[in-house]
């Protein structure tokens, strides 16, 4: 009876290991090859054709990197540390590239928003209250206004669904007890002529920006010009919640005021950022899939207690559509007053702990 050699067996075993460790490396430089080709499609300078050149000669290194995994031959090291230069320098480069306030602007993100607290009154510089009578044609206006945040009574959340039921725009709107209503966006800072990407938002092709605006404005273009469905919710929350949650908007913008950052499709754009301010403060609000899903956000908002629990949330959902509206006018409190006659159930009363914060009530 034959006797396994036991050497045989080891050669096996280091074999497969070593196409194993053949077969993960193929991987990371294919990854590499993906990201770098996109990384260098959104940012590498020189047009169309400096950037074709460039991703030219990412590719010929990463694909030379993978046949050099797997044939031996005496340009194998070569293309090896080849292909180890490119991602370095690679890599060096995309550290360079670094967020600026100072580019040219489209019309609806050309200046920032800066705000001053004192007391319970905040003073906001470049509140948005545009006249759009399409998206193209529109009339610019930015103000100064003064905020108490003493009447503050309300919060929405407005969702304006664009690309089918899983994507939505989210917004903030607060309200006052004289009938006003402020809304805040996180959104990209498009540069003149620039068109929205979520690819382009994982290679920093644009800035962030909040800002805030009318309803008149912000809630009447996406409902009306742009075709957009838009849905109001009101948002359970005591009054130290909202007041917190408008003070971290504030502070949010005039820190991109000094500090500019980009804009990410995942990890800061217009929900991830806001459910950050708002975990800041509820703390332990659960990660959900439907914080990047934001479509389905009424529903986690439905099981954390965070909507009116005592309405099904499919009537909710009808009565929080705002419909397509007609040019709002100059009387922003008739508009504001007018998307909510559809019946908009008003804002529940919240559940709140000991200390003020918020605390959302879960499902069982």
């Amino acid at each position: 009876m034959p006797v396994p050699d036991p050497m045989a067996r080891g050669g096996w075993l280091r074999r497969g290991l070593v196409a194993a460790g053949r077969v993960i490396a193929s991987v990371l430089v294919a990854a590499s090859a993906l990201w770098g080709g996109f990384a260098l499609v959104y940012q590498a300078p020189g047009g169309v054709w400096g950037k074709g050149a460039a991703v030219l000669v990412w590719m010929v290194l990463c694909v030379g990197a993978i046949v050099a995994l797997w044939r031996a031959g005496p340009w194998r090291r070569r293309a090896g540390w080849a292909y180890l230069a490119g991602l370095i320098v690679l890599c060096g480069w995309w550290q360079t590239l670094a967020p600026s306030n100072d580019r040219v602007w489209a019309d609806d993100v050309a200046k920032m928003l800066r705000g001053t607290v004192q007391g319970s009154t905040v003073t906001l510089e470049n509140v948005r209250n545009f006249d759009w009578r399409t998206d193209d044609d529109y009339t610019v206006r930015w103000e100064t206004r003064q905020y108490d945040l003493d009447q503050l009574v309300s919060v929405d959340m407005a969702l304006s669904y664009w690309a089918g039921p899983e994507i939505a725009h989210t917004l903030v709107s607060f309200g006052f007890s004289d009938g006003r209503h402020l809304v805040f966006s996180v959104e990209i800072r498009k540069e003149r002529g620039e068109q929205f990407s979520e690819i382009g938002g994982f290679f920093k092709q644009f800035e962030l920006s909040v800002v805030a605006a009318e309803e008149r404005d912000i809630l009447y273009v996406r409902a009306g010009p742009r075709g957009e469905s838009v849905y109001l919710y009101p948002v359970r929350m005591p009054a130290p919640a909202m007041r917190a949650l408008f003070l971290s908007y504030v502070a949010t913008a005039n820190a991109l005021v000094d500090t500019p950052r980009f804009y990410h499709t995942v990890t800061a754009n217009c929900t991830t950022l806001v459910y950050q301010m708002v975990r800041a403060i509820v703390p332990g609000l659960p990660l959900d899939a439907r914080i990047l899903l934001s479509g389905y956000l009424p529903e986690y908002l439905y099981e954390q207690g965070g909507l009116d629990t005592g309405v099904p949330l499919d009537v909710l959902r009808q009565r929080a559509s705002v419909g397509r509206q007609a040019p709002p006018g100059d009387d922003a409190i008739e508009f504001s007053r007018r998307i909510r006659q559809q019946g908009m159930p008003a804002p529940a009363g919240a559940k709140s702990s000991s200390d003020g914060r918020l605390s959302l009530v879960r499902a069982q």
